[in-house]
């Protein structure tokens, strides 16, 4: 198992037979040396990033998230741009530089409505960046939002084997059209994060391999990794969650292939596990994204079950996740936290 983490350190593509088992270690080797790469880059700064979910509705019908169309339980709900500036206004105080809209694809928000936000927030802010994670949409779509300021992009590919990407979404959907935007935003110009969901029904070690080798084809700025979660009203409901420690694994691989990342600890990881975001971070993470959300919609965004901190004030979660990275030997870095390749 060493001589498979010692090539990954050493910037060595891994066999399928050689990924698979490293998936499967229980030796905190791996993790150990994901974190001297991962401080070898970036030291022991941790980078906040502002969540603000800005939408619950959306057009798609995945089958795994608690904001498909079919869930007539969902409670929807849009923010203003007055409100979303709000969430910034809320945020900078408390130390955040990068502000991530995230949200359902609504048709609501069209390029135009998008392109003011986005303007708005720069011109409020800055010394900040703005990520967006609202979906799939057009390389003329991508590249007006990029055009009006915005930084980064997130757009988790979720798995990136086509046949079990069919048994997570529906046939409006594919795995091809996933891929070819993360590469339309790599092209125009974007920090772009792709990313996956660990424990996903019908997924096995060859489809995380899968997608181990795609993110190393990609080469995005930002990976997301996160332990599935079932949602009730959802066709997974019941099914089993995804695994902390493989989730940890993969952390780890990612770290270790591709030293520059950024890599969130997951509210999942959290919710899962309540050392969850601890452990990430020290499997290699070096992002924690806390909600910068209204409190009184954050329970209204729930793409699966439990979901922690839906009741937390700003700073309040601020504070609580800033002592706990310290108690781990961490601190938050007040900065905007680009890449590496990326810093200006």
């Amino acid at each position: 198992m060493e001589e498979f983490v010692d090539k990954l350190e050493a910037l060595q593509i891994l066999e399928r037979e050689e990924f698979k088992e490293l998936l499967l270690c229980n030796d905190d080797y791996i993790f150990e040396r994901a974190r001297c790469v991962a401080q070898n880059v970036y030291g022991k700064n941790i980078f906040m990033r502002g969540l603000i979910e800005f939408t619950s509705y959306c057009k798609n019908n995945c089958y795994y998230c608690g904001l498909r169309a079919g869930n007539k339980e969902a409670e929807r709900y849009r923010l203003s741009k007055d409100q979303i500036l709000e969430c910034c206004k809320t945020g900078y105080p408390l130390g955040f530089r990068t502000f991530v809209l995230q949200g359902g694809e609504d048709a609501h928000y069209t390029d135009e409505i998008l392109v003011d936000i986005v303007r708005e927030i720069k011109a409020t802010f800055p010394d900040c960046a703005v990520t967006l994670s609202i979906g799939e949409r057009s390389y003329e779509s991508y590249e007006r939002l990029f055009k009006a300021g915005t930084d980064r992009y997130l757009l988790r590919h979720e798995t990136a084997n086509d046949e079990h990407y069919k048994t997570l979404h529906p046939d409006s959907m594919s795995c091809a059209n996933r891929k070819k935007c993360l590469y339309d935003l790599k092209k125009i110009g974007y920090q772009v994060g792709c990313g996956l969901m660990v424990g996903t029904p019908n997924q096995t070690l060859e489809h995380i391999v899968d997608d181990l080798l795609f993110i190393k084809e990609l080469q995005p700025q930002m990976v997301g990794i996160g332990p599935f979660i079932p949602h009730s009203n959802t066709p997974f409901n019941g099914k089993n969650a995804g695994d902390v420690h493989l989730t940890l694994n993969i952390l780890a691989i990612l770290r270790l292939m591709q030293p520059n990342l950024l890599i969130p600890a997951t509210t999942a990881l959290g919710t899962l596990d309540t050392r969850g975001r601890e452990q990430g971070i020290l499997a290699g993470a070096n992002v924690i994204m806390p909600n910068l959300s209204p409190v009184e919609v954050r329970k209204k965004y729930m793409l699966y079950d439990n979901k922690i901190c839906t009741g937390e004030e700003a700073a309040e979660c601020v504070n609580c996740m800033k002592n706990r990275i310290k108690q781990i030997g961490y601190e938050i870095a007040i900065s905007r936290g680009d890449c590496a390749e990326f810093q200006r």
